[in-house]
């Protein structure tokens, strides 16, 4: 009975300290409103309208003002600077950065300039003199300040929180750089694509080519059948391997997991969210439609961290951007020019000027369901510390447009829906997908964020979190993409993707024995047959249609009786159980998501296969030639432009 009542004054405790803060916001809401109103920057009609929205959703006022486009953010920092007693300099900045003094920096890094946003300005005779942002007013940054300059007091110039953004891009510009470019490269070379084939590996290729070359001459035929019989085993292992675990994703996803959750949380307990996007020669309806999809998302807006990374010379995506007029809590950040130019770099710009405990990365093309941050919160919260990333569902909103965008449709289906669930649940390193990707920011800033210079960047993330003892887990939530309906821009997406399967490849190969030890046998083998299988089932395809045409034009010993019969068989049976087995994936996948329509095209998956050939000799090309050059794939070209995103898993 004592424990009852002890935990009812507990409660009891607990629930007037909120209503007690919560009354505290009120009136600092509405001493800020009032000013807001004194100045003629709101209306008492934009005022009420917003506490309303306050009192019902939580958050805070000014971004609420912000989100809605009553107020700028200039407006915003200089009431928030007047409210609390503080100077605002916004207007003056340019000035004041050229006498700033540059040898207080040495006492200070970009990473901390951006934690507590804020940056020493001088000294004078009452202390030092800085200028930050007026939100959140945190004790944290001037104890910082105070103990690392030795300083008694701290006197505060409030600027823009995009002010704070461009001060530590001027004052640390070479830093920034570096860190974008070659974080990764610096932190572990081993890891990076940077650094291509090693010594080790040039050397073993070498004598292995020495060795089949010498093979061929003294035993022609016995190095022939083994060659044969090598190739057409791996073929059917690596597409077994993907039945297998597709297999064991369609079961996990009839079950309804905790991943799978809408967690129920107040206002003020939920953790400030980063979207990056980013954005390269995009055409304007891409542009209109992402910024409709991401308005959409279901996640208090105070809490929303949405960052825009254009290239510096992409002048006209940037203008159609600005011309859609998206909430003022939004940022635009442009990436410096600067080689390579890649997605991964934007990103990695971006990375380090989030605000978000959690970040998730959307392409142009995106439509995500409104709910999936919701979900991914929950996944993060309901799971062990171990998962920092989540991947959620790509699917295609114009899927009947034709040939081309069905069996994209049934490949990402079967892809997303079953083979990366039966990862999941088997405990095996994910490569991830190009967006949708719910990440633990800390997590994803200790491994040093994207690879530059691998052009499927995505992929080569989920393979290193497993490298580096992490987990990459998958939610139940879709984001909508274009698929590509022309041949050539399908070509060239793909091309990249399959040569960044490559990269990825050669990286992880590096020192397979210190992989293994440490990811185990298991999972090292997993990405041999996925990683590494990937494109060289594409480069042996043709091979392997080559071996069945023949076969089926001539009969058998079309090699002159170089080859038993059971060995050209058995190469003959293995393509054709491998091509059933594609067929029987896709034809599954179809029926997952109720795109019936579909069935009849998962039986031309072969023909669909030829294209994976053709893109995976290009990939080879350009691995050579031009390792990091990223093949832009043209959004926008589809003749279908709104879909409501409405379908159900």
């Amino acid at each position: 009975m004592e424990l009852t009542n002890d935990l009812f004054i507990n409660n009891k405790k607990i629930i007037n300290e909120e209503i007690a803060e919560l009354e505290l916001l009120y009136e600092e809401s509405l001493k800020f409103g009032r000013i807001l109103i004194e100045k003629g920057f709101i209306t008492e009609e934009q005022l009420d309208y917003s506490l309303s929205i306050q009192k019902e959703k939580g958050g805070r006022l000014g971004w609420i003002l912000l989100s809605l486009g009553y107020i700028t953010r200039l407006q915003f920092f200089e009431t928030q600077a007047q409210q609390l007693g503080k100077h605002f300099v916004s207007p003056f900045i340019d000035k004041l950065v050229k006498t700033l003094d540059r040898q207080l920096l040495e006492k200070i890094n970009a990473d901390e300039a951006i934690k507590y946003q804020a940056v020493p300005f001088k000294f004078n005779k009452k202390g030092l003199l800085i200028i930050l942002t007026a939100y959140p007013e945190d004790k944290r940054t001037l104890n910082f300040f105070r103990k690392r300059f030795d300083a008694e007091e701290i006197l505060e110039w409030v600027v823009t929180d995009l002010d704070i953004s461009n001060i530590v891009k001027k004052l640390f510009k070479d830093y920034l750089a570096n860190l974008t470019i070659m974080g990764l490269y610096n932190r572990n070379p081993e890891e990076s694509a940077y650094k291509r084939l090693s010594k080790i590996q040039i050397a073993l290729i070498a004598v292995l080519a020495l060795a089949i070359a010498a093979s061929f001459y003294f035993y022609p035929v016995t190095t022939l059948i083994i060659l044969f019989s090598a190739v057409q085993l791996f073929y059917f292992t690596a597409i077994f391997f993907k039945l297998i675990t597709s297999i064991v994703g369609a079961k996990r996803k009839l079950i309804n997991d905790k991943n799978n959750e809408i967690i129920k949380l107040n206002i003020s307990e939920y953790p400030v969210y980063t979207v990056l996007v980013p954005l390269f020669k995009e055409p304007e309806n891409v542009v209109i439609n992402l910024i409709k999809s991401i308005k959409n998302i279901d996640y208090p807006q105070n809490k929303l961290d949405v960052i825009f990374l254009f290239e510096e010379c992409d002048k006209k995506t940037i203008e159609i951007a600005k011309s859609c007029k998206p909430p003022n809590t939004w940022r635009f950040f442009y990436v410096p020019n600067g080689t390579p130019t890649t997605k991964p770099k934007a990103c990695n710009y971006g990375l380090y000027f989030s605000r978000g405990e959690y970040l998730v990365i959307y392409d142009a093309e995106d439509m995500p369901e409104p709910d999936q941050l919701k979900k991914a919160l929950a996944a993060f919260i309901n799971n062990s510390p171990d998962y920092s990333c989540f991947q959620a569902y790509l699917n295609y909103y114009n899927k009947y447009e034709n040939f081309l965008t069905r069996m994209f449709t049934l490949e990402y289906t079967y892809w997303f829906d079953y083979m990366l669930n039966g990862l999941h649940t088997l405990q095996l390193p994910i490569p991830l997908g190009g967006t949708s990707n719910h990440f633990r920011t800390e997590d994803l800033k200790k491994i040093s964020g994207w690879d530059p210079f691998n052009v499927t960047e995505d992929a080569d993330l989920g393979i290193r979190f497993s490298a580096e003892g992490k987990k990459v887990g998958i939610i139940k939530s879709t984001t909508y993409e274009e698929a590509t309906c022309n041949i050539g821009n399908w070509i060239r997406q793909r091309s990249r993707w399959v040569k960044g399967y490559m990269q990825t490849s050669i990286v992880y190969n590096r020192h397979p024995f210190k992989m293994i030890k440490k990811i185990g046998f298991k999972n090292w083998s997993s990405f041999q047959l996925l990683v590494t299988g990937t494109p060289l089932t594409f480069l042996i395809n043709p091979i392997m249609w080559a071996v069945f045409l023949i076969w089926i034009i001539t009969g058998t010993n079309f090699l002159n009786g170089l080859l038993p019969n059971f060995v050209e068989i058995a190469g003959v049976i293995s393509f054709i159980a491998g091509n059933l087995i594609l067929i029987l994936i896709n034809f599954a996948a179809a029926f997952s998501r109720k795109y019936y329509r579909l069935v009849p095209f998962a039986f031309l998956n072969p023909l669909y296969w030829v294209l994976h050939s053709i893109a995976a000799y290009k990939a080879l090309w350009q691995l050579i030639f031009k390792p990091f050059y990223w093949e832009k794939t043209t959004h926008g070209i589809s003749v279908i432009k709104n879909v409501p995103v409405n379908e159900k898993l």
